[in-house]
């Protein structure tokens, strides 16, 4: 299967220098360039595009509504935040809103080649102590009707699904999980299916921001 890319940034040598390491690479086609979020936005609302690698500072339109917009279409790609730093409080509020996780832009070529086919395959791009800090800083002072409004949506799952989200949460992989819980990878995405479908997530991030609400992490 070929992952179709879609690279977005607004310094032209960034563009051109993913393209070069990504375009090279066996299973994935950089279908295109975006200067500015508008332009994925409306790339992706009129091309087939798998994966979205998104800068947030841009003119005309940033990323983080750039996501917004992409994340509330119908069968959306999947996100990859394009950061300075990691603890930008933009890149967290891209998480929460929709982004499948982050690069940092001095990121090994290798690692971005699979960064890439990770997300699009809808395994977390972000390690355990990174998830941690990014619920820490989303759900500091969460107010109670977020509260509430985790908990009945967590209501809504089966007891399995629970400990698939649970587990999720706590940022394992689909691998991790399968283990932990003695079920097979397959198994363990059919859970998460559910899962985001119940809780309104469109990333294990959100689905971790939901655990924690409810008091479950």
């Amino acid at each position: 299967m070929t992952i179709h890319l879609l690279i977005t940034d607004d310094d032209p040598l960034v563009r051109a220098g993913l393209a070069l390491i990504l375009g090279g690479s066996d299973g994935i086609e950089v279908i295109g360039e975006a200067a500015n979020g508008r332009e994925a936005v409306d790339r992706v609302a009129s091309e087939q595009v798998d994966v979205v690698l998104m800068d947030i500072r841009m003119p005309v339109m940033d990323g983080i509504a750039a996501t917004l917009a992409i994340a509330g279409m119908a069968d959306p790609p999947k996100v990859i935040v394009l950061t300075t730093f990691d603890a930008d409080d933009f890149v967290v509020r891209a998480l929460a809103n929709g982004a499948s996780g982050f690069l940092l832009k001095d990121t090994p070529p290798a690692d971005i080649v699979a960064a890439v086919i990770k997300v699009h395959e809808g395994e977390p791009m972000l390690s355990p102590t990174v998830t941690e800090q990014l619920i820490r800083q989303v759900t500091d002072g969460a107010p109670n009707d977020r509260v509430e409004t985790a908990r009945r949506n967590i209501e809504q799952l089966t007891e399995r699904e629970r400990e698939v989200a649970i587990a999720v949460g706590r940022g394992a992989s689909n691998a991790e999980v399968a283990t932990d819980l003695h079920m097979s990878v397959a198994t363990v995405k059919a859970h998460i299916s559910h899962i985001f479908t119940k809780l309104s997530a469109t990333n294990r991030v959100q689905v971790a921001i939901c655990v924690h609400d409810a008091g479950l992490i």
